[in-house]
């Protein structure tokens, strides 16, 4: 969980227990990483077994709108049903946040005066703004999916 940019939180449609755990996961998640924004997708799985259904779209939508708008999917991994569009919001998120982060940190230098001035301040600046885009280049190559 430490390392994790995102977390898919997925349960079974079929077991509201499973559903209730997911609680404790989300929990967990926000106190390790500190921070209420954690990019999550939950996801209730077996969408195939609709006749054994024991969460409610609405109780798991609810759920989704009450721990932040989390987007809410229902997928089946049997038919393969929505299961790439799940990874593909989950990343979105994460890419979000990282450029929402990676600007923020832009403003604060330049709200530090860190970001030029000064004799040869343009230079630093390209210097520093090529090690962040190095830096994010790197990142994305050795980033790893985990899956708990």
């Amino acid at each position: 969980m430490k390392q994790g940019q995102g977390f898919l939180l997925v349960f079974s449609i079929t077991s509201m227990s499973s559903l209730n755990e997911l609680a404790e996961l989300r929990e967990q998640i926000i106190r390790i990483k500190d921070d209420e924004n954690v990019p999550i997708v939950i996801v209730g799985n077996k969408s195939d077994l609709e006749e054994d259904r024991a969460v409610s779209r609405s109780r798991a939508f609810a759920l989704s709108q009450q721990w932040g708008n989390s987007p809410y999917y229902e997928t089946s991994a049997r038919r393969r049903a929505n299961v790439n569009e799940v990874f593909v919001d989950l990343c979105r998120q994460i890419i979000r946040k990282d450029i929402q982060a990676s600007q923020e940190r832009s403003m604060e230098l330049a709200m530090n005066g860190r970001n030029g001035g000064g004799v040869g301040g343009a230079d630093r600046h390209r210097r520093h703004h090529g090690r962040l885009r190095n830096h994010r280049r790197r990142t994305k190559v050795k980033g790893d999916c985990v899956i708990l």
